[in-house]
């Protein structure tokens, strides 16, 4: 089976699903995105590691186990998201130490999650591709709220992606806007740390 190279297109906030956020993964030779709903400890950790910027007062639990890792000389290698099963998708972890490679099984999450610290590529097969990638507009018109999806992705509240949104803090300075960033971190606040830090990114372009 063909392998289908994948990159992170954005993540949204889920209509459908309380605490729930869709991962939109878009394929990288194509138009076809490929949502995963996540929780929400884990897209604010795929957020972090998106926005180079924003850094953590203490590891989250992927920068630990990135920083374990590095220390016992284990690279990841890729992640392959090899199988889905009534809506969920199972992940494979790549990994090498010593040029032997072994194979982890992981949520599509964590795998997604450490595939960024790592700067490993994703993958999935062409039938899941096939099977649940769908076309789809991150900013939907309304005749097409009956499409697959736009439950999930509608009216996103994306982070780490180049679509967020800086509403909400156009009337503040950027002296305030950077000590609110500051403040953010420190209560690890990362959703509203990256839309600051989206709103003077914005400004200094």
């Amino acid at each position: 089976m063909s392998l289908v190279k994948l990159n992170i297109k954005g993540i949204s906030y889920s209509q459908t699903q309380n605490g729930a956020y869709a991962l939109i993964l878009n394929e990288v030779d194509g138009e076809r995105k490929l949502p995963i709903v996540i929780g929400a400890f884990e897209a604010q950790s795929i957020a972090i590691a998106l926005e180079k910027e924003i850094k953590p007062p203490r590891p989250l639990t992927h920068d630990l186990f990135k920083n374990f890792a590095d220390r016992f000389d284990i690279a990841v290698k890729q992640v392959i998201i090899h199988k889905l099963v009534d809506g969920v998708f199972f992940s494979s972890i790549i990994c090498e130490r010593d040029k032997i490679e072994e194979i982890i099984d992981a949520r599509t999450s964590d795998a997604i999650a450490l595939a960024l610290r790592f700067n490993a590529p994703i993958f999935t097969y062409k039938n899941i591709l096939d099977k649940a990638g769908i076309y789809l507009k991150i900013n939907p018109e309304p005749e097409g709220e009956g499409e697959e999806g736009t439950d999930i992705l509608s009216q996103p509240e994306t982070f780490g992606s180049e679509t967020v949104s800086g509403e909400g803090y156009s009337q503040y300075s950027l002296q305030e806007l950077n000590e609110m960033l500051e403040g953010a971190v420190q209560n690890e606040d990362y959703e509203k740390a990256a839309k600051i830090r989206d709103e003077i990114s914005k400004r200094e372009s």
